[in-house]
């Protein structure tokens, strides 16, 4: 039995609150105890972690990592390794992969792969529908005993209302998380930027709030009369906000999460044609920004994701609305988290529940605290140092990030998967 001591660092741990300097005890993979060693644990392992922060390994809810189908944009191992430098424990990957997830054989592919990558964990969503065509109901019952955690539209919105209201009710039955992206797709498949005045002075087609709002409420009525427990992803305006506020206090079973880019860039950032900016959902107005950072404030909204979607260079290269939407975002999840922190948005602890503990309640993981018993999953990180976002410096294949050439704070030392180093701070890059 591998047994591993940590000392020295300030350990937070949002799911009980707990905030101060300890030592983390670590047995056969799983946390054994917080707070002094007893005399008779010898440790085949030791972590200083003095100066640094101590907390659960963080989950990401919406990833997609280019395997399979599109290895020429990243791997399943290069995401995992980018991950874990990331302090990333989990990734949760959206299942629009080719061949979609929409099978348990796709499912265990995906299992075979990440393990063979050796690195953090993939968690595959399953398919809402066969092909995420929104014609014909995937066997959900078994891709969630092959292993899938939730069932995903994948930002494939489901047209077919009826079909949907099914999805759900199926769900339901296993009580099996349900992850829905609010867009309208009569509404946002024909826009690039936020229909402002952005897009107006660009003379590009924008995507309206209401494509966003129209989704959710077409959602949110089915789910009043369900009640399977149903997430909303990648929130991206205030009206959103408010529909989503209102459905939780009405005591609908409502979760909600917003990508970490929609909480520092608007669609003022797109004004230079930059592909790098081109994402879905766009960015919005300075007002929807205040009222998502609001939003975590309050407890509307209780994760923030990566929205991980790498691309080639290929992809984003040629006019704006010829590049393929989505940023690269494993990297700097956790030093934009510290950002927001840094920023007064909120405190350390509550920024690490909404990457840890809250995506962990979502997907009924165990992970995502450090709590005795529970699997070891562990990300030290040193929140004073500063690294700059440069192609070089970030370990995803891809390289469109929107945040390239920014001072970010926060340098991952250590990430533990099952009480296993994954990821030291002096490996090579």
């Amino acid at each position: 039995m591998t047994r591993i001591r940590i000392h020295g660092g300030r350990v937070i741990d949002p799911e009980c609150g707990y905030d101060g300097t300890a030592e983390v005890l670590l047995a056969d993979g799983r946390i054994l105890a917080i707070g002094e060693a007893p005399a008779e644990h010898a440790a085949d392992f030791e972590i200083d972690a003095s100066g640094q922060i101590v907390c659960p390994g963080l989950i990401d809810l919406a990833t997609r990592l280019g395997e399979p189908g599109e290895e020429h944009k990243a791997t399943i191992a290069s995401e995992a390794r980018a991950g874990a430098a990331g302090g990333i424990t989990t990734l949760a990957c959206l299942p629009d992969t080719n061949p979609v997830m929409d099978t348990p054989s796709v499912v265990e592919l995906m299992h075979r792969r990440a393990q063979a990558a050796g690195s953090a964990r993939v968690l595959p969503l399953g398919a809402l529908t066969v092909g995420l065509a929104g014609e014909r109901l995937s066997e959900m019952a078994a891709l969630a005993q092959a292993g899938c955690a939730a069932m995903s539209d994948a930002g494939r919105t489901i047209r077919n209302t009826l079909v949907l209201q099914r999805a759900l009710e199926y769900a339901a039955t296993f009580a099996i998380p349900v992850l829905l992206t609010p867009a309208d797709p009569w509404l946002s498949s024909s826009g690039y930027l936020h229909d402002g005045i952005v897009a107006t002075r660009l003379g590009i087609p924008g995507i309206p709030v209401s494509a966003e709002i129209a989704e959710l409420g077409r959602c949110l009525a089915l789910v009043a009369d369900i009640r399977g427990r149903t997430h909303f992803g990648r929130l991206s305006s205030r009206s959103g906000v408010e529909l989503i506020a209102r459905a939780q206090a009405s005591g609908l079973p409502v979760t909600a999460d917003v990508a970490i880019h929609q909480l520092f860039l608007t669609e003022m950032d797109c004004a230079g044609f930059d592909s790098r900016f081109h994402l879905q959902p766009p960015l919005r107005a300075i007002a929807d920004r205040k009222a998502l950072r609001a939003a975590l404030i309050d407890g509307t909204i209780g994760v923030i994701c990566s929205d991980h979607q790498p691309q080639d260079a290929d992809a984003k290269d040629g006019p704006f609305t010829s590049t393929e939407p989505g940023a690269c975002g494993v990297d700097t999840l956790l030093s934009l988290l510290l950002r927001l922190v840094d920023e007064e948005v909120f405190s350390l602890r509550q920024a690490l529940a909404c990457v840890t503990i809250n995506p962990a309640r979502i997907l009924g993981l165990d992970t995502g605290r450090l709590t005795p018993g529970a699997p070891a999953d562990i990300c030290i990180f040193d929140p004073d140092a500063i690294w700059w976002c440069m192609p070089e410096t970030l370990r995803s294949q891809a390289k469109n990030s929107p945040f390239l050439g920014w001072e970010l704070p926060g340098r991952v030392s250590y990430t533990l998967v099952n009480g296993r180093v994954i990821h030291r701070r002096d490996e090579p890059l």
